[in-house]
């Protein structure tokens, strides 16, 4: 297989493809980044170099130059990040100058290796991976029967069987969820990065919180913990965790996403967060957490999951990463990925990336990596979707999906009135969301 090339230059504005570009290349902007993308058989033997010319091209810089305004190179080779074991990073390059040879500068190269999925054969049996079909707005319970933290609205523990259940009993299309690997690499559902362990000194009923990772915790350690969010690190009500009743299950915190593939009923639609970690602009790290998993490892192993388990089951996955959703439209055909992003807020810390820093940019980045359908997707979340008003706007405006926590008092549950039990039947609105 013969290597290909492809260079995006993407902005706020949209986005330009091409398979080469002009002898003298794109000019670089702040507010731009231009991604080359390789396809090839052989990743470990890969030479890239980039040249570099200056605005005015009237001179040459070295005399029976071709091109003029040719002023430094510099070069990347994909083995020297493969020697260093990380399919993702940065690396600085010197660029070289023409007429010294001396470093006249240097350029930072942001860098990704998507590697397929072992074992995994993609066919076209069925991909939905840019299929949409309008509809009208398809209900999604956030966290499965809302937030457990948006204390008005909690009726059972977020992210648990039993919340998912009761969305589905309640009419959702959908229910949303994010997923992350404990310690020994299982799919565990839980919202945050990190969860809080309670210690308590000897003839000393106060308890002492500390935050751990989820990551470096197994799934049977996990199974163990009497949880706490992060928010009890501030305050000193710690009841949750003096409690000696053993969770029952449905309730129990950290399930595993193959116990909520097998709970769930497969007409209910899985929005499927995958929680990554992200840089703020400050510097600092959504957890504390500046390192996490490999991203490959990562995802073959959730994606392989879902692709295992997912039968007819309708399945979105989504993600805050830009990375992380190139990724999922790359090794798989199988099921869409929406970007998320939380356009410019005064609510939301700023990221890094500047991919993610408005909803024009989101747009573009989107449309650049194929992952769009011929017309816009939107799904709106946020606390703002709990208002009623806010909801019924955005269902007049089109929005095609809602994600938030008063799913059970705002769809009506259908039951089958010729069954003696009352049984809980498929909803109507699940015929209208199916792909």
């Amino acid at each position: 297989m013969t290597p290909t090339l492809g260079i995006s230059m993407i902005n706020a504005i949209g986005y330009k493809s091409r398979h080469s570009q002009p002898e003298c290349g794109y000019a670089l902007e702040p507010s731009q980044w231009a991604e080359y993308s390789i396809h090839t058989m052989d990743p470990d033997n890969l030479e890239l170099t980039f040249e570099f010319f200056e605005e005015d091209l009237s001179e040459h810089v070295v005399q029976g130059d071709i091109h003029p305004g040719h002023v430094g190179t510099a070069c990347l080779l994909s083995s020297s990040f493969f020697e260093s074991g990380k399919d993702l990073g940065v690396v600085t390059l010197p660029i070289m100058g023409r007429n010294s040879r001396q470093t006249i500068g240097k350029v930072r190269v942001d860098y990704m290796v998507i590697r397929p999925i072992p074992g995994l054969q993609c066919d076209m049996s069925s991909s939905y991976t840019k299929h949409w079909k309008k509809r009208s707005t398809v209900d999604v319970g956030h966290r499965g029967a809302g937030s457990t933290h948006a204390a008005k609205y909690y009726k059972v523990r977020e992210n648990t069987v039993a919340s998912f259940t009761s969305a589905a009993m309640h009419g959702a299309a959908f229910v949303e969820f994010d997923v992350h690997l404990s310690k020994d690499e299982v799919p565990v559902v839980y919202h945050d990065l990190t969860c809080c362990i309670s210690t308590k000194k000897k003839k000393d009923e106060k308890l002492e919180l500390i935050e751990v990772p989820v990551k470096d915790l197994t799934f049977d350690q996990l199974q163990l913990l009497k949880l706490a969010h992060v928010t009890a690190m501030k305050g000193s009500d710690h009841k949750d965790l003096l409690e000696d009743e053993d969770e029952v299950d449905e309730h129990q915190p950290f399930p595993s996403l193959p116990q909520i593939f097998q709970a769930v009923p497969e007409h209910v639609g899985f929005n499927i967060e995958l929680k990554w970690i992200s840089q703020m602009k400050d510097g600092s790290w959504d957890g504390n957490l500046s390192t996490y998993f490999d991203m490959n490892s990562f995802l073959d192993i959730i994606l392989g999951c879902v692709l295992q388990k997912g039968g007819k089951r309708r399945i979105i996955f989504s993600c805050f990463d830009p990375d992380i959703c190139t990724m999922v439209r790359h090794k798989q055909n199988k099921y869409p990925i929406l970007f998320l992003t939380q356009g410019i807020s005064v609510k939301y810390p700023e990221l890094m990336d500047i991919r993610c820093q408005s909803t024009q940019i989101a747009i573009s980045f989107a449309q650049s990596e194929n992952i769009l359908t011929k017309g816009l997707v939107v799904f709106s979340w946020g606390d703002d979707n709990n208002d009623h008003d806010t909801r019924r706007n955005l269902r007049a405006r089109g929005i095609d999906g809602l994600i938030y926590d008063r799913i059970c008092e705002s769809v009506l549950p259908y039951f089958d009135s010729s069954s003696s039990d009352s049984s809980f039947v498929r909803p109507k609105q699940s015929s209208q969301t199916s792909s």
